[in-house]
């Protein structure tokens, strides 16, 4: 990967006047845009409530060592108050909630909980995290990996019902849906723990056809990261300009009836604008999403 999942956004200037009035407001409004919540603090959190953007809030280790309690009180409430919706990324540099070594996964939850500590402030509707499985990484471990992300994630799962968001498992490195569909086979049915489809890392990682993972994972699916890539690199350019087959999913989506959360990916503001006037023409039903 060349970047993290939820890059910098860096818009060279506001969306306003005539550019904005080449988008669809109404989509904006209706998609998540990814947001590092060091950047939103520092800078675009006044260009955030202008444009009327809905973050997919990214919190890293840089950002959770960082910040205090009152510094992400002071920006919760003004997006909850400018009725933003919101939701959450959590943080995965070095993280695998599977991980063989037990330090390595305690390290893990003790940054995963710090992200959960949030939740009440936000009251984010998902928080996606990685599953972080690479079968180069895991070879003959497979099912210690079950076992142990089971272990990991059940505690969570707790935590999310009583706070009623939903925890949102997304692909990155794996090249095919066959250990998700273990996990999530693993896990007691639950409407608080579901899968992210994310369409730029299958198209650059997996080793499978988009509809494979669609038929294996769709019926957990509750979001989808929208950005595209030549298959080669994550490369998180506006949809359409990759090779992601983006037909796949929306027949899909649209053959079960199904309207996930939608967050946009972009790296800089011409990639969010660029996005917004591809996706009518990709034909996707952006919408409510479907989670408590």
């Amino acid at each position: 990967m060349r970047g993290p999942v939820f890059p910098a956004f860096r818009p060279r200037e506001p969306i306003s006047g005539n550019r904005r009035d080449t988008m669809n407001d109404s989509l904006l409004r209706r998609v998540q845009i990814n947001m590092p919540f060091r950047y939103l603090f520092d800078r675009y959190l006044p260009q955030l409530l202008r444009e009327g953007m809905n973050p997919e809030i990214g919190f890293d280790c840089f950002a959770l060592d960082r910040f205090r309690p009152e510094d992400y009180r002071k920006v919760a409430d003004q997006v909850l108050d400018a009725g933003m919706s919101v939701t959450f990324h959590g943080p995965f540099y070095d993280l695998r909630p599977g991980a063989v070594d037990r330090r390595i996964r305690e390290v893990t939850a003790e940054r995963f909980r710090q992200v959960f500590d949030l939740v009440p402030l936000f009251r984010p509707r998902t928080v996606v995290f990685h599953a972080s499985f690479d079968q180069r990484y895991y070879t003959s471990h497979e099912d210690r990996w079950i076992r142990n992300s089971r272990n990991m994630w059940m505690p969570f799962i707790e935590r999310a019902e009583k706070l009623n968001t939903v925890i949102c498992i997304e692909n990155v490195y794996e090249t095919k849906p066959d250990i998700l569909q273990r996990l999530f086979q693993e896990i007691p049915e639950t409407p608080h723990f579901r899968f992210c489809f994310d369409t730029g890392h299958c198209n650059a990682f997996a080793r499978t056809d988009p509809s494979l993972w669609l038929a294996a994972l769709g019926p957990y699916l509750a979001e989808v990261h929208l950005h595209d890539n030549r298959g080669e690199t994550d490369e998180h350019l506006p949809v359409g300009e990759g090779t992601f087959p983006f037909h796949v999913l929306r027949s899909y989506l649209s053959e079960n009836g199904l309207r996930p959360v939608f967050t946009l990916e972009p790296h800089t503001e011409p990639y969010l604008r660029r996005t917004l006037e591809n996706l009518p023409a990709i034909g996707l039903p952006p919408g409510e999403g479907a989670v408590p």
